[in-house]
């Protein structure tokens, strides 16, 4: 059953953030929604964290008009994976989106400006450290989980290093403990396409750059798919509109990643995708610590990883050797791998893979207290 109609919700906290830049940032507005109830005991809250380009809609419906649903909708509500008759759930948007928190965007109170590239470099553990901000405001002192998959699970952690007293558990799907050149190679082309693009005017553009911000898209969105899924989803089909021999005739898949790269222009904010491309870029679980066992060795909570064999973004191998640390520290993990054709999105489109496993590990989770 779906959770219905929500309404986001938003809270801006009059204080200063010092960034991992060394640099400050302040006062910081956070969207949200939640879905359930809060128990008497305040100890069934679940915090979900979104990826790259994802925001706080999670579940259900803005209104009656809406026609599509939260992004994660299937897990969300009574009787789902994240069952709201028994857990409150949050979802936050990020520190540097788009979507109603403070971003580039966002307008600089000391200029009354945009803040556009003076708006300064984020990390995914200062996103962790605004989230941590929401929660105190919600009187939540500790999480049954987090979870989040690709730049969520970069956030579930960091939850579990960085404030390991809060979290009872973690789950991080289809993600890495630092993204690989490879991964780092395709999110500077990506760049220079927006770079290139002379209406983006170093940051300073008014309307949304549309040919680079497409073009940034649409490679983003080459690497969440796979060689097998665009096989079943395209093959080698032409669109049927177009003449073989015609020179700007297209083949399906290329008419799928323009149709997608131009609505995105659409939705999200092309300084926004700079710096949450640089956040990933920049993510390094063992930042500021001698190694990742250094930083695994703060754990306390169990966590629960999945990768997916077709995932080249962030492949199989490199959460196997997060798991591989945290064992050989004699932490609480489980590492599984599920098949998969569908990439890096896998975590968005296959949840019935991995649900019956998130639900056994919840429960020993709400069991062990």
């Amino acid at each position: 059953m779906s959770v219905g109609i929500v309404q986001e919700q938003s809270v801006t906290f009059d204080t200063e953030l010092r960034l991992e830049s060394g640099r400050i940032l302040g006062p910081i507005t956070l969207a949200y929604e939640t879905y359930g109830e809060l128990n008497a005991d305040r100890s069934n809250a679940i915090l979900v964290a979104h990826a790259w380009t994802g925001n706080a809609h999670l579940a259900g419906k803005n209104s009656e008009e809406d026609t599509k649903p939260g992004w994660w909708d299937a897990i969300v509500g009574p009787g789902r994976l994240l069952d709201t008759d028994r857990c409150f759930v949050i979802c936050s948007n990020v520190i540097g989106s788009c979507y109603g928190s403070t971003g580039p965007a966002s307008i600089n109170p000391k200029t009354g400006k945009r803040y556009n590239l003076t708006f300064p470099v984020i990390t995914v553990r200062d996103m962790v450290r605004a989230q941590a901000l929401l929660l105190d405001h919600l009187g939540i002192d500790r999480l049954l989980t987090v979870l989040g998959g690709s730049m969520g699970g970069m956030q579930a952690l960091e939850w579990a290093t960085q404030f390991p007293d809060r979290v009872r558990s973690a789950i991080a799907l289809a993600t890495t403990s630092r993204p690989s050149p490879q991964a780092i190679s395709l999110n500077a082309v990506a760049r220079w396409a927006i770079f290139n693009d002379p209406t983006w005017k170093k940051g300073e553009y008014r309307k949304n750059p549309k040919d680079g911000l497409a073009l940034a898209r649409g490679i983003g969105h080459i690497t969440f798919l796979s060689d097998e899924s665009m096989w079943q989803k395209f093959g080698r089909r032409f669109n049927a509109r177009d003449g073989l021999f015609d020179f700007f005739g297209q083949f399906e898949v290329e008419r799928y990643l323009s149709y997608n790269g131009y609505n995105f222009v659409d939705r999200f904010d092309t300084n926004s995708f700079l710096y949450l491309a640089k956040a990933l870029d920049l993510y390094d679980a063992a930042w500021g610590y001698e190694s990742l066992e250094e930083a695994f060795s703060r754990v306390k909570a169990p966590i629960q990883f999945f990768a997916f064999t077709s995932d080249w973004l962030y492949p199989p191998y490199q959460t196997e050797e997060m798991a591989t640390i945290l064992r050989s520290l004699g932490k609480p993990v489980e590492y599984h791998l599920i098949e998969s054709a569908y990439g890096h999105d896998a975590f968005l489109l296959e949840h019935e893979t991995f649900a019956p496993m998130v639900r056994e590990f919840l429960d020993k989770v709400e069991r062990s207290e």
